[in-house]
């Protein structure tokens, strides 16, 4: 595959295509399952049919391996697709609520209907599962979309601006792509909803547009995700899986292990246990490795460079880098403060910060005084452990013993908290993601002859006091008390009993 110049879209037609995708969606082709089932199956053939091709494009914009490609992006990707391709059937219906004696008759229920056109705006690191994942979500949930993958994959965006069209109604998806130009004026335009990942200086960008229209808008943004320690961990379990985790994809995963808190008594042993599968790994120069991914632009080689010259740290492994290259070599660096330059921001890159504590409870408060991370993982044997680390902070997801693969565990929701997200999306969270929730209810008219006339005027207690009886609900026992209100519970079932035989009645008299 040869490299490609990224075409971008010119900047005054992108009106017009969000008024083309409006005027798609007013068509009501999408109301169907029908339709929405072909454009998912269209999707999942999308890939399954181009899959070498982006391998290849995922080499070309990251030097990432097949394995990766096929592991961590096009296989959990493909499975979210025929996953709402087989339910979406089902989350499309509408759904029933619960009895009420009042206003079963009126049939209240909720129609699950599309929020209408909406906008996509994914990262470089995962630019299909972040961009296609969501989109399943939308396409099941009846919407138009705008895709708008990120400049820096340049082969992966030229090969979506190819095959989106090709494979999807071009009346419904577009893709757009370019740079800030392009998604300035993207973010001018009105749109249904927006989900945008990346970072979160971008993201108040995006939210600050989006208010412009009281447009909502779920983010996912990353974040620094600790790992916590208990010493009586299977440590080489552990120390192979946070090891992957954090130099998959180079490092360039929003959910990527950022920095490892242990016992101060424990970190030579942990450490040890790091370098251990470090040699396993990588045991020649990790620069000739067939198994490590390179930085998506020498800027952010750059940037990694200085946090690593700056670092107070100490290198156990790697360190090295070429910015010509776009190589950062998979690091490890153990004694890091609070305060060190690896500490400030995410990392993004592969490198591990160890930082000493004196316990798990240190390890919390370290966790409370930073935002709120997209996941923290916590390796340890011990239910209570895990329990502590879990029950005592906040985090878009708590894992325990394993590291990334929680993003394709089927049911899962993904998203973050706070500074590191809002929403969440994959499979049938995507479906909810864009579905707005309509209420609705039929209300016949031989209701009136029954309790509800009298909601109308004139008012008089009687009235107001029947109505608060069918209406209000009998509060539990007052906390301390043991009394059981049975005469609460006699009311309840009499007034039902009553509503049944006087429905009865009017029913009767309308056969006649």
């Amino acid at each position: 595959m040869s490299s490609q110049t990224l075409t971008e879209t010119p900047i005054d037609e992108i009106p017009q295509i969000r008024e083309n995708l409006r005027r798609a969606f007013y068509s009501g082709k999408a109301k169907t399952v029908a339709y929405r089932k072909e454009q998912l199956l269209q999707l999942a053939y999308l890939l399954k049919d181009n899959w070498e091709r982006f391998r290849q494009a995922f080499f070309s914009d990251l030097g990432r391996p097949p394995l990766e490609c096929d592991f961590l992006e096009l296989s959990p990707l493909l499975a979210e697709v025929t996953t709402a391709y087989s339910n979406v059937k089902k989350w499309a219906a509408t759904e029933r609520t619960p009895f009420s004696p009042i206003y079963a008759a009126s049939g209240p229920a909720i129609r699950k209907e599309p929020k209408g056109v909406v906008l996509i705006i994914s990262p470089f690191n995962f630019p299909l599962l972040l961009l296609l994942g969501p989109l399943a979500g939308a396409i099941a949930a009846g919407n138009a979309a705008l895709l708008k993958p990120s400049e820096l994959n340049t082969q992966i965006s030229t090969l979506l601006a190819e095959l989106i069209p090709k494979y999807l109604d071009p009346e419904m998806f577009a893709v757009v792509n370019g740079g800030i130009p392009q998604t300035t004026k993207i973010l001018d335009l009105q749109w249904d909803h927006i989900l945008y990942t990346g970072g979160g200086r971008v993201a108040k960008i995006v939210s600050a547009a989006a208010a412009q229209h009281l447009t909502p808008v779920s983010t996912e943004l990353g974040g620094k995700s600790p790992v916590v320690i208990d010493p009586k961990c299977d440590l080489k379990t552990a120390a192979r899986r946070i090891l992957w985790g954090a130099f998959s994809n180079a490092g360039q995963i929003c959910a990527t292990p950022d920095y490892v808190l242990v016992p101060r008594y424990f970190q030579d042993t942990f450490v040890d246990a790091l370098q251990e599968s470090y040699a396993e790994f990588y045991p020649t120069d990790p620069r000739k490795s067939d198994s490590l991914s390179r930085i998506i632009t020498t800027q952010h080689t750059e940037r990694l460079k200085r946090l690593l010259d700056n670092t107070k740290g100490k290198i156990v492994a790697g360190g090295e880098v070429d910015v010509e290259t776009k190589y950062v070599a998979p690091t490890i660096v153990r004694d890091v403060g609070g305060d060190d330059s690896l500490m400030n921001d995410e990392v993004f890159g592969p490198i591990l910060p160890i930082v000493p504590v004196e316990d798990v409870d240190e390890a919390i408060e370290f966790i409370r005084g930073k935002p709120h991370p997209l996941v923290l993982y916590v390796f340890s044997k011990d239910a209570k452990f895990k329990a502590k680390v879990f029950d005592n902070t906040q985090s878009g997801a708590a894992i325990a013993n394993e590291t990334l693969t929680y993003i394709a565990a089927t049911g899962l929701p993904f998203g973050g908290t706070g500074p590191s997200g809002s929403g969440y999306h994959t499979g049938k969270f995507s479906f909810d993601m864009f579905t707005h929730l309509r209420a609705t209810m039929d209300s016949p008219s031989w209701l009136d002859s029954l309790i509800m006339w009298r909601r109308f005027p004139p008012y008089t207690e009687k009235s107001r006091a029947i109505l608060l009886k069918v209406q209000g609900k009998s509060l539990p026992p007052r906390p301390g008390s043991t009394r059981i209100s049975r005469l609460a519970k006699v009311w309840k079932l009499s007034v039902f009993v009553a509503f049944l035989l006087s429905a009865a009645a009017a029913w009767a008299r309308k056969r006649k």
